[in-house]
């Protein structure tokens, strides 16, 4: 790019912008033959195993099988090819399940990918303004908390499909859900329990048998060839079908199950919105759908990293979190245009693309394609595909999703205040949704740590005898050691020790070496501290003072006042400047 281009860049010294990164290290690397060999086999793995997961996934998640699919396409080779880790698969996942199947459903189709491409566009931003790095914190307990509480949600979700009851309209709260499902119960069709149960089966025990062969191929293969050949022998034999259960318009004409057609361009607020009309593009829409684009941009941020530093695990890599941000932000933009829904990094896919040997992006590149092959050839046979047997399916991602060893061993092992923001992030889940469980887990957690400082944060009077003194201190030197950041939570209790010095104290010295920050109510804090000794005649001298308490005093004005208050970076200085103002003050009275 010609350097009179580049130049406005140089403003923005600190935005990310590296497109094509893992890609460019895969080849910078070194990449053979064997690579891409490695790559195709893995590539073709992987993309066997999307296939029903994506038609599941979108099912699931209030729209056609086919939108997932095209998500898989678009999305996973887009963001395969811009992003920041080598092996990461992306595509839709059953976290957004929970975020997307209530858009579905209040905006219909047309609303879900305008909301799609505004949460794109959010991730973009995220990742040019280098946000990779700030989802490690996180806390563990929020993660796992609300990453349990999805999957209680999906596997609820799923019980309609397996047990094939009848229910025209599922509640939107959890609770009402569970009502319904359980009112819904004699309704349970014997046919599409059997199928579902037969799937579990073969998904549980495949893996076990062998890992050569993906157990989600064989599991629907089963089902679906199993359950046309009953049909045909039993005429009374029947089970719901994704053929029955959705149509496409080709032509003017409706047909059933999935097109065979590549995903094609369409412009998603022409595409209806839940009583069937345009949705449009106005701002009424745009700032409608914007906490649910948000919603969704959080979660896509959220997976995506930590399925790449999943990845960096099992290879040994490093990903570019800001690169794989903006890939994910790409992703996402572009599908809404071919009917693609939410994209983000796949764990289980990643893992699975790991284990088949994938070394660089080509692989999940070739993922994309070998969905896009399935829908151009086997299209009109996916249809055949039960109901009941994509349901098993998300039972057994939703029972993965769930962690449940990871989440009782937290429980059983982790600090009483980790196991409360645990469990809250995981009934927040269930009960509202994932927005309202981060942002309270978050703060719960962040509360709980500040208590934890405040109860790290202390103010000793020390003996002046203190084994670090090679002559005992003066009995007019009041020696005072702080240890602990001084932040708004613990600089009030810190500040509160120093109300009482003793009578023949001239001197207070205020040892900072175990202070490593200070923020402006720590400042106003201490100062007021200050304030009070001087009022009682008292110098103070701060020791010790660290590098980032150093300069925020200088920029609040702090000057080194020998009379009133003296500021060293070194306890030794400060000690001898003590030891100095205490005799000077002894003469006086003297």
């Amino acid at each position: 790019m010609p350097r009179r281009l580049l130049a406005p860049l140089a403003l923005f010294p600190k935005l990310a912008f590296r497109p094509f990164a893992a890609l460019r290290d895969t080849f910078a690397a070194g990449y053979g033959k064997r690579d891409l060999q490695a790559d195709l086999l893995a590539g073709a793995v992987v993309g066997i195993v999307a296939l029903p997961l994506s038609m599941a996934l979108a099912i699931a998640s209030g729209v056609p099988p086919q939108h997932g699919l095209y998500t898989a396409i678009v999305a996973g080779g887009l963001i395969a090819l811009l992003g920041g880790s080598r092996v990461q698969v992306s595509g839709p996942t059953a976290a957004f399940v929970v975020i997307l199947a209530p858009i579905a459903n209040e905006f219909g189709i047309g609303g879900l990918l305008i909301a799609t491409l505004m949460a794109g566009a959010l991730l973009v931003l995220m990742g040019v303004m280098r946000f990779g790095r700030l989802i490690q914190f996180i806390p563990y307990p929020v993660t796992i908390g609300f990453t349990a509480g999805i999957g209680v949600v999906i596997a609820t979700l799923q019980l309609r499909d397996f047990l094939g009851l009848t229910i025209t309209a599922m509640p939107e709260h959890y609770v009402e859900r569970v009502a319904t499902i359980a009112a819904a119960l004699p309704t349970t069709r014997l046919a599409d329990l059997s199928v579902g149960l037969v799937t579990l089966a073969i998904l549980i025990c495949g893996p076990r048998v062998t890992k050569k062969v993906p157990a989600p191929l064989v599991a629907l293969t089963f089902a679906g060839v199993g359950c046309a050949l009953l049909a045909h022998f039993f005429p009374g034999f029947h089970v719901a079908t994704i053929r029955e259960r959705f149509s496409y318009v080709a032509g003017g004409e409706t047909h059933p199950g999935i097109p065979q057609l590549p995903p094609l361009f369409v412009v998603p607020w022409s595409l209806p919105d839940a009583s069937g009309h345009a949705v449009g593009l106005n701002w009424h829409v745009i700032s409608t759908l914007l906490p649910k684009a948000f919603a969704i941009a959080m979660l896509g941020a959220i997976e995506s990293l930590l399925s790449a530093v999943v990845a960096d695990g099992m290879t040994g890599t490093q990903h570019d979190p800001d690169a794989e941000l903006i890939a994910q932000g790409a992703g996402n933009l572009a599908a809404p245009f071919f009917g693609g829904i939410a994209a983000t990094g796949a764990i289980a896919r990643t893992a699975t693309n790991v284990r088949s040997g994938a070394r660089s992006p080509i692989a999940a590149i070739v993922h994309a394609l070998v969905v896009l092959a399935a829908v151009l050839v086997a299209a009109p046979w996916l249809g055949y595909l039960p109901m009941a047997a994509l349901a098993a399916l998300l039972l057994v991602v939703a029972w993965n999703m769930s962690e449940v060893k990871h989440v009782v061993h937290a429980i059983r092992v982790s600090p009483g205040s980790d196991v409360l923001v645990l469990v809250a992030c995981l009934s927040l889940t269930v009960l509202f949704d994932m927005v309202i469980a981060v942002s309270w887990g978050v703060a719960l957690a962040s509360l709980l740590f500040m208590r934890r400082m405040i109860e790290l944060t202390e103010v000793k009077l020390l003996d002046e005898t203190h084994p670090l003194f090679q002559e005992k201190l003066p009995p007019e030197v009041a020696y005072y050691e702080i240890a602990g950041p001084l932040f708004f939570g613990a600089a009030h209790k810190a500040m509160s020790a120093l109300h009482t010095v003793h009578d023949r104290a001239t001197v207070v010295l205020l040892d900072l070496r175990a202070v490593p920050v200070m923020d402006a109510t720590g400042k106003v804090n201490l100062k007021s501290a200050i304030s009070r000794l001087h009022k009682d005649g008292l110098r103070v001298v701060l020791a010790g003072v660290r590098p980032q308490p150093a300069q925020f005093m200088r920029n609040a004005g702090w000057v080194d006042d020998r009379d009133r208050l003296s500021i060293c970076t070194e306890l030794e200085d400060g000690v001898r400047l003590a030891r100095e103002l205490a005799e000077r003050a002894a003469t006086l009275r003297a």
